[in-house]
C-alpha cells in the first residue's frame, strides 16, 4: 500500500493511500455502530446504508483498480499509517464528481487532519480520475467542514 501524500500535523504524519481490503472492517463498524444522533447530524438514510455485508460490497467496488472509467474510488486517511478515516470521490461524469470523507475514529474528529490533508485530497483526485470539477456538498449546519472549505474554496451555492 503505497502512500499516494502525507503531511506532517501537531497528532503525527497524516496520509492519503490506496484502500485494501482489510480496511473495510473499520469502515463498515463507522457506519453500522455510530450513535444514532451522529448519523442523524449528518442524515444519514440508514435504509440505505444496509447491512455490513453491503456496505463492504460497496467499498469493495470503490478500491482503486487504475480503471478511468471507475465510478468510485475509496483512499483511506492515515495518521502514522493507521487507519483513522477514508474518502471517497463518486464520479458520473468529467464535470460532475463528488467527493466526501469521514474521520472514522471519533476522538480524532475536529483535529485538523482533514484540513492538513485537503490541498493532497484534492490533487490526487485529478491525479488518479480523468475529471474537470469536482462538487462538495455540506450541510450548512456542519460547520467543522464548512470552516475547512471556507480556507481552500469559494462557495459556490448555499441551499
Amino acid at each position: 500500500m503505497s502512500t499516494l501524500a502525507s503531511v506532517k500535523t501537531v497528532h503525527g504524519i497524516a496520509g492519503l493511500r490506496d484502500l485494501a481490503p482489510v480496511d473495510l472492517s473499520m469502515i463498515s463498524d463507522y457506519w453500522l455502530l455510530s450513535p444514532v444522533e451522529y448519523l442523524d447530524f449528518m442524515g444519514v438514510d440508514r435504509q440505505r446504508l444496509g447491512s455490513s455485508e453491503d456496505i463492504r460490497r460497496r467499498f469493495v467496488d470503490a478500491i482503486r483498480t487504475g480503471d478511468p472509467s471507475q465510478s468510485a474510488i475509496a483512499l483511506a486517511i492515515t495518521l502514522d499509517d493507521r487507519l483513522v478515516g477514508y474518502t471517497l470521490l463518486n464520479r458520473y461524469t468529467e464535470e460532475v464528481n463528488y467527493s466526501h470523507w469521514h474521520i472514522v475514529v471519533a476522538n480524532l474528529r475536529g483535529k485538523g487532519l482533514s484540513t492538513a490533508l485537503y490541498p493532497y485530497r484534492i490533487k490526487t483526485y485529478f491525479d488518479i480520475a480523468p475529471m474537470s470539477q469536482l462538487i462538495h456538498q455540506t450541510r450548512t449546519r456542519n460547520l467543522g467542514v464548512n470552516r475547512m472549505l471556507d480556507r481552500f474554496v469559494t462557495v459556490s451555492e448555499t441551499k
